[in-house]
C-alpha cells in the first residue's frame, strides 16, 4: 500500500435465507453494525463501494450505489462494483485505491446479494453470466457442471480420491459450528459427504457452497486508525472460459495475485497465520491451497489430512458452512479474518476471493499491527 489504510468498523448479517428481508433491509443491518463497531459517526463517511452480481436478476434492483446511499443521512457518493463472486473483494480494492488516491479518507464498502427468492434453474442460469456466454453456456454448463470436470480432470493426473475429497467439505462444516452468522452450523461427517445427491459427477450437493442471502460490510480510513491495516491488495485476471486454458488443474490468476501480494506486504507465505480461501467448491480448496504455496501441486489435500494445519483454513467455515451471498463474500472474509486476528493475536492473515472458474482473483493481507 502507498499509505496506511486502517480498518476501524466490520458488521455482517447472518447469512442464509431471509425471506422477510429485501436487499435494502440486508444491506441496512451491516451497513448500521459496522458504524456502531467503529469510533466514527455516519457522518465521517466520505465514500460508499457496494458489491453486488444479481441484483437486477434476482430483485429486480439496479442502482445499488444511491440505495446504500440513502442509508446514510448526508448522502455521500456511491459506486457498485460487478466481478461475478469476486464482487466483494474488488470493491474493497475499489475502495483502497480511492483512499489512496486522496478523493476520500474514510469510505463504507458493503456487499449485498439476496439468491433465495428466485428458482434453482432462475439462480443458476444468472450465475453463468460469470462464464463464457458463447463459449460455455451453448454447451449446457453450469458452474458446478464447470468444477466437476475440474475436478475429474484433477483426480486422473494426481489420483486423488472422492473419500479425500470429502474431507474438505467435512472440515469447513466442523469449522462453521463456532461461526454464529454461519448458514450451516452442524457437522457433518466426512463419509455423509458423498451420500448427498450428486450433482456433477464427482460433486456431490453437499461439495457444493450454498444459495444464500446476506451482506456484510467494513469501514476503511486513512485518517482514523485501528490495530488491523490493510497490507496489500492484488487483483488478477484470466480468461472467462475454462476452455482457453492450458490447464484444468491450477488457477493463474491466483498465483499471480499472491505473488504480488506478498511483495506489495513485503511478508513471505510462512507469515500468515490465517486464511479465508475461495471454496465454491470442495475440489477449488484443494487447487486454491496448492496455487497460494502451501501445498505442492496434487498434495492440497494433506493439509486437510493433517489435524491442524497452518495456517487456519477457513476457520469461519469458508463458503461452505458460511453460505455464499456471491456479492457479500469477499467483504465477509475480511471481516472473519479481522476477528481471527484480533482472537489469536497474530500477525499476517490472507483472504482470497474469486469470480467465475477463477477469471478474477483478489488477495488481501491484513496486519495486525499489535500482535
Amino acid at each position: 500500500m502507498n499509505q496506511d489504510i486502517f480498518l476501524i468498523g466490520k458488521g455482517q448479517t447472518p447469512f442464509g435465507e431471509h425471506w422477510d428481508k429485501s436487499l435494502k433491509n440486508l444491506m441496512d443491518e451491516a451497513v448500521t453494525a459496522a458504524i456502531d463497531d467503529a469510533p466514527i459517526n455516519a457522518l465521517d463517511i466520505d465514500f460508499i463501494v457496494v458489491s453486488n452480481m444479481l441484483g437486477e436478476r434476482t430483485n429486480d434492483q439496479a442502482h445499488l450505489g444511491a440505495m446504500a446511499s440513502s442509508l446514510l443521512p448526508h448522502r455521500p457518493p456511491a459506486i457498485r462494483t460487478e466481478a461475478a463472486c469476486a464482487s466483494g473483494s474488488v470493491a474493497v480494492h475499489t475502495a483502497l485505491s480511492l483512499l489512496e488516491s486522496g478523493r476520500a479518507e474514510t469510505i463504507l464498502v458493503v456487499g449485498v446479494e439476496k439468491m433465495t427468492d428466485v428458482s434453482t434453474d432462475e439462480i443458476s442460469s444468472a450465475l453463468m453470466g460469470a462464464a463464457d456466454s458463447e463459449k460455455d453456456i451453448p454447451s449446457g454448463l453450469t458452474f458446478p457442471g464447470i468444477f466437476g470436470l475440474i475436478a475429474n480432470r484433477y483426480m486422473h493426473e494426481y489420483g486423488l480420491t472422492k473419500e479425500q475429497l470429502n474431507l474438505v467439505s467435512a472440515r469447513h462444516h466442523a469449522n462453521g459450528v463456532s461461526n454464529p452468522n454461519a448458514q450451516f452450523r452442524s457437522a457433518i461427517p466426512a463419509e455423509k459427504i458423498s451420500e448427498s445427491p450428486n450433482v456433477a459427477d464427482p460433486l456431490c450437493l453437499l461439495d457444493c457452497s450454498p444459495v444464500s442471502d446476506g451482506a456484510a460490510a467494513i469501514i476503511l480510513s486513512n485518517n482514523h486508525e485501528s490495530p488491523i491495516r490493510i497490507a496489500a491488495s492484488q487483483l488478477s485476471t484470466d480468461t472467462l472460459s475454462i476452455t482457453d486454458r492450458p490447464s484444468l488443474t491450477s488457477f493463474p490468476a491466483t498465483k499471480d495475485a499472491l505473488d504480488r501480494a506478498l511483495e506489495e506486504a513485503e511478508i513471505t507465505r510462512d507469515d500468515i497465520a490465517h486464511l479465508e480461501t475461495h471454496d465454491c467448491f470442495s475440489i477449488a480448496a484443494v487447487i486454491n491451497l496448492e496455487d497460494l504455496g502451501f501445498a505442492n501441486p496434487g498434495a492440497g489435500i494433506q493439509l486437510y489430512e493433517a489435524d491442524n494445519p497452518t495456517p487456519t483454513i477457513n476457520a469461519s467455515g469458508g463458503l461452505k458452512a458460511c453460505g455464499h451471498p456471491v456479492g457479500a463474500t469477499g467483504v465477509k472474509q475480511i471481516v472473519d479474518l479481522t476477528k481471527q486476528l484480533t482472537t489469536s493475536n497474530k500477525r499476517y492473515a490472507l483472504a482470497h476471493n474469486f469470480g467465475g472458474a477463477c477469471a478474477t482473483c483478489a488477495i488481501h493481507i491484513l496486519e495486525n499491527t499489535d500482535a
